[in-house]
């Protein structure tokens, strides 16, 4: 009996060991896991304080091709500087000219001797003016303005102890369209003819009376169908279409003829790019006065990489820039200016003061 209590006893005595044991290790691990998170998170502050990472704030404001913005600048290394910011162009406006055409001739003729002759558009003109009461003006103003503003994200590197040189590598994001034109208001009188004859002109074409109301079928309201006489429709035809002879279609060959849009009456013009726009470039800067520290000036000069040629599309879905050749006048200057671009030039000044 003696020897069965003392088995029983030394086998509660095992089992409160091992259960204490078991209890020990299990706190022991649990405050083991607590102070290795400790650990770990501790680290990761101490090394970005260590390596200067976020530690500062920079906010900037510049100004250059690119409009005016505002950046905001933290380190990320000794050497190297994450910089995000929003770039606007302020509105300003510029305009240009498309001269209008009769069946193919310039709507402004001269002589030999620099004398200025009568064209069909003059004669047309008149004939306009006497059915409408608008005068149609020999060219149509365009008036343009741009429509720039991105988003970007930048990396400046700073190659150098001194770290007044940076090499910066990024890119803009913002939307398509980059320039926007359409005629202007003094211009509308002059759409407005242009289109009312277009029509006369196509009926003429599919010798379709000009004027056709139906009726009722009564004495009071027979209706009214008129004509023009033959010799009068032919002449007509033998104008042509008027319009604004911008250049040649590449495909074919033939004049492209621009009219204005047949709902809205209007003459458009819009400038687009991709809107995705990677960045590389290279600056300078330093002190902007010398007893104080928080202020800095930089001039940085770069590429925008657009897309290759940017797009001129018109109302009626024309690509200038691709579908025509040709284009003469201001209007080819500007669209041989735009499309010899591969790349946008970025040059820009920027004042940062150190927040902290």
């Amino acid at each position: 009996m003696k020897k069965i209590v003392l088995a029983i006893a030394a086998a509660l005595t095992v089992n409160l060991a091992y259960a204490q044991g078991n209890t020990d290790g299990s706190s022991k691990k649990n405050v083991f896991a607590t102070e290795s998170k400790k650990f770990t998170l501790s680290t990761v502050t101490d090394w970005m304080k260590d390596n200067g990472v976020f530690q500062n704030l920079d906010v900037s404001v510049t100004a250059g091709t690119t409009g005016i913005g505002i950046d905001v600048a933290s380190r990320v290394h000794e050497n190297v500087q994450l910089r995000m910011g929003y770039e606007y162009m302020p509105r300003f406006k510029k305009s240009i000219y498309f001269p209008v055409e009769v069946g193919g001739e310039p709507a402004v003729a001269y002589d030999d001797a620099g004398n200025r002759v009568e064209t069909t558009f003059d004669r047309l003109s008149k004939m306009l003016h006497d059915l409408t009461g608008f005068t149609v003006e020999d060219e149509v103003e365009m008036v343009g303005k741009p429509t720039i503003n991105n988003f970007k994200f930048l990396v400046d590197v700073f190659p150098f102890k001194n770290k007044h040189w940076h090499v910066t590598g990024g890119f803009y994001w913002g939307p398509s369209q980059f320039a926007y034109a359409e005629n202007s208001t003094s211009a509308m009188s002059s759409l407005l003819a242009v289109s009312m004859y277009n029509q006369i002109y196509q009926k003429c074409v599919n010798d379709d009376p000009i004027i056709d109301i139906d009726g009722d079928g009564t004495a009071q309201n027979p209706g009214m169908t008129i004509y023009f006489n033959e010799a009068y429709r032919q002449r007509i035809v033998n104008y042509g279409r008027m319009g604004f002879h911008v250049g040649d279609k590449k495909d074919s060959g033939e004049p492209y003829i621009m009219e204005a849009d047949a709902e809205s009456g209007m003459v458009k013009v819009r400038a687009k790019s991709n809107s995705f726009k990677p960045y590389l470039g290279f600056g300078y800067g330093g002190k902007l006065m010398k007893s104080r520290d928080d202020w800095q000036v930089s001039f940085d000069a770069g590429m925008m990489f657009w897309g290759g040629t940017p797009s001129l599309i018109t109302h009626d879905g024309t690509n200038l820039t691709k579908d025509v050749e040709n284009i003469s006048g201001k209007v080819g200057t500007w669209v041989d200016f735009l499309g010899g671009f591969k790349v946008y030039p970025v040059l820009q000044v920027r004042f940062t003061k150190t927040i902290f």
